[in-house]
């Protein structure tokens, strides 16, 4: 079999239906048998966009993405996509194109060092160098993406490869010396942590994306009501526990809402389960007892007590761990702190503000979750836009929250919604940007058209970089912007009509339902353009 055909049939092995790329020449081989193959190839107009579709795809699959580049530039235009992924834990293997083995080295045409570059955020890759090995190498990298903590794996596979002929056989079980996750938690540490719940009056638990990326939201949910402790979450753990269970709090962090933030502080007692309680989580620790234990929960041991003291770290998958606590715990006497936490969030709320001639973005989105199915797929990307979305909709039942939130990458949401609804064509995909985000991927139009997909797009318009210019506002002095405006915005629904998409100019709240309901009932993709007070806050 042809080293190419092999690569292709490796796909199918592992059930890979779609992959997202843009060829170039040194994967003509790859694309020639990708045409004679049933897998779907969507042509992007970035290759950074390949990396998150992929991403998308495999976070509303719970499977694990695939993208493809060519050699030097097609290769480093997946590093942004590559570095998201690896910081948010998204299983992706992506699969370069390389110069011929007799060329490595000798700075040909579109060359570069892609394992080099890719190695720090990456969990691991590989540069064939014998065609014999692809079956081997692809059943690993599948292997080490989806297990453990997940993450990206990149192969990397010279011209010359793709044509040589081997016996093809794929293997049927991976040993990797060295790499073995830890699945189940240690005995011992569990009971110990049983025995701090027990003996806790404030406990709480934070959820991160852990909780995701191991299916355990109902065990979450179990666990939390079984023992009747409230719930916390980070930015990547939205959706880890229903917004409306009577457990739910909110989200921590520097972006979270105060409430949640008061919460952290009262607590005597937190379990972190599945979060790397990164900088922006942690900023809202900085007001938490002293005293206070924490149970650390988390597959990676390296993530375990590296930003915050661990009282009882337990490492393992937050699955199974989670059963353990359910079969363990008994109802916990926690009625004065629910009480507790209700009384903040009350005296925290805050009444819709009208803003004339503008959009109140807060209004909006609660406005579309109440509209929106219970199946839906919120895609944000990073900015104002993206802080709104987390502390405004409301992620309930089967709906999906997904951002990029280590790396923080714009022009994420656009291209990961597309990934989304490929993966469900059945299931409504809200994609959220700001102008800002918006012009870093707007050539996704075209992939989102060609491909027939029916996505509709929130567009929060304020002519600038709001978030850069908040934390300038706050970092440097009130109106010292500098680097932060948009002087010369496209007309986006021109853009919109030349795509032959539709869409809409608002700037009154009242005019949101009508909006709203256009788009949702739509057959085609549908942009909503809102234009936004340029002088307000993400935490409006």
């Amino acid at each position: 079999m042809k080293a190419s055909n092999a690569i292709v049939k490796c796909l199918e092995e592992e059930g890979i239906d779609i992959v997202f790329g843009y060829p170039g020449g040194a994967v003509v081989p790859i694309y020639e048998s990708l045409r004679n193959s049933n897998i779907r190839h969507i042509l992007v107009r970035h290759e950074q966009a390949a990396a998150h579709c992929a991403s998308g795809f495999a976070r509303t699959r719970g499977t694990t993405g695939v993208c493809i580049a060519t050699s030097g530039p097609g290769a480093t235009n997946l590093i942004t996509g590559i570095a998201t992924a690896y910081m948010d834990s998204i299983p992706l293997v992506i699969i370069t194109g390389q110069v011929s083995t007799t060329a490595i080295g000798k700075d040909v045409f579109q060359e570069a060092d892609i394992l080099g570059a890719t190695e720090p955020f990456t969990k691991h890759n590989y540069l064939v160098k014998n065609s014999k090995d692809i079956p081997k190498i692809f059943k690993e990298a599948f292997y080490i993406a989806s297990t453990g903590r997940p993450g990206p794996v990149l192969i990397d596979i010279p011209l010359d490869i793709q044509g040589q002929n081997i016996n093809f056989s794929y293997p049927d079980k991976v040993n990797i010396l060295g790499y073995k996750p830890t699945y189940v938690g240690h005995t011992g540490q569990i009971k110990r942590a049983i025995k701090k719940l027990k003996a806790s009056k404030r406990p709480l638990i934070c959820a991160g994306g852990g909780i995701l990326c191991s299916k355990a939201s109902d065990e979450l949910k179990a666990f939390s009501e079984k023992a009747k402790i409230p719930v916390v979450h980070t930015l990547m753990g939205i959706g880890a526990l229903s917004s409306d269970s009577n457990y739910y709090v909110g989200m921590v962090g520097s972006h979270g809402h105060s409430f949640s933030n008061k919460v952290v502080a009262k607590a005597d007692l937190l379990m972190i389960i599945g979060a790397r309680v990164g900088d922006r989580a942690t900023a809202g620790f900085k007001l938490m007892n002293e005293n206070l234990d924490i149970i650390h929960i988390d597959i990676d041991p390296a993530e375990v007590g590296k930003n915050v003291h661990t009282t009882i770290p337990v490492v393992g998958d937050a699955k199974n761990i989670l059963n353990k606590f359910i079969e363990k715990i008994h109802s916990l006497d926690t009625d004065n702190w629910l009480n507790e936490i209700d009384s903040l969030k009350i005296s925290s709320s805050s009444k819709h503000i009208g803003m004339k001639g503008f959009i109140n973005p807060k209004q909006a989105l609660r406005k579309l979750s109440h509209m929106v199915s219970s199946d839906a797929i919120f895609t944000a990307d990073v900015g104002q836009n993206q802080i709104w979305a987390a502390r405004n909709l409301e992620i309930t039942g089967d709906r999906k929250f997904f951002t990029s939130g280590g790396l923080g990458t714009m022009g994420y949401s656009l291209p990961a919604a597309i990934g989304s609804k490929l993966s469900a064509p059945h299931r409504e995909v809200i994609c959220i940007l700001g102008d800002g985000s918006f012009q870093m991927s707007l050539g996704e139009l075209a992939t989102l058209c060609e491909s027939g997909l029916k996505v509709t797009v929130l567009l929060f318009n304020n002519n600038r970089l709001g978030m850069v210019r908040e934390l300038q506002d706050i970092q440097v002095g009130k109106g010292k912007y500098f680097g932060v405006d948009f002087t010369a915005n496209p007309d986006f629904m021109k853009i919109a009509d030349s795509y032959g998409l539709m869409g809409i100019r608002i700037s009154s709240n009242e005019e949101l339902e009508t909006a709203f309901k256009a788009a949702l009932s739509s057959t085609k993709s549908y942009i909503i353009e809102c234009m936004v007070d340029p002088n307000i806050f993400s935490t409006l």
